[in-house]
């Protein structure tokens, strides 16, 4: 807003090379901020100043922001893994992370105890079904049900697998207190070491 006129100027900007850079939009009236960003946003697709994405053929993303944020989505190194091994550390343990506790299963786990054989896996409570936080997509929602009853019928046979070949097996969600699964964590490994 310039003060002098109490005219709202939209302006698109944004960083190219290290240096900003901004195209004039259009002067927006609006009452609220809301109103004034979704006429600025229109104007600027009317001008061509602005190029929806469209998605690949393939995507099978409900919209294009859907798709952002799903292809945003770490696989590994997320905070609640990073968290959880920071506090693994500072008990003085040291461990193996993302690999295969079994060079056949094609399964890694987040936090690896090869010698005490005890593998860690952190679940997070959209992609694994939560039954505190889980809460079913309401677009394509048949679709993402079925994927997460997959991704739970994985976990519980690489669960099952794992222990058949003597590993012990520990699962926690993202949710929970990390600490105390560092503590939980750490009782296991060093049990696991005296017996053998």
């Amino acid at each position: 807003m310039y003060r002098s006129t109490r005219r709202i100027r939209a302006y698109l900007r944004w960083s190219e090379n290290g240096e900003t850079r901004e195209k004039y939009v259009c002067e927006v009236y609006e009452p609220t901020r809301r109103a004034n960003l979704t006429l600025a946003w229109a104007k600027a697709r009317e001008a061509g100043k602005v190029v929806d994405e469209n998605l690949p053929s393939n995507s099978r993303a409900s919209s294009v922001s859907v798709r952002a944020v799903m292809t945003a989505n770490r696989g590994k190194d997320t905070k609640p893994e990073l968290a959880l091994r920071a506090a693994l550390y500072r008990r003085g343990l040291r461990y193996r992370v993302g690999i295969r506790p079994l060079p056949d299963l094609r399964r890694t786990a987040d936090v690896v105890f090869p010698k005490a054989k005890v593998a860690v896996f952190v679940d997070g409570c959209f992609w694994h079904g939560c039954p505190d936080h889980y809460r079913p997509a309401k677009k394509s929602g048949e679709e993402w049900s079925q994927k997460i009853k997959e991704n739970r019928d994985r976990d519980a046979s690489t669960t099952l697998t794992l222990q058949g070949q003597g590993w012990e097996v520990l699962r926690f969600w993202e949710h929970e207190d990390l600490d105390l699964a560092a503590e939980e964590i750490r009782m296991r490994v060093e049990e696991r070491r005296s017996e053998t």
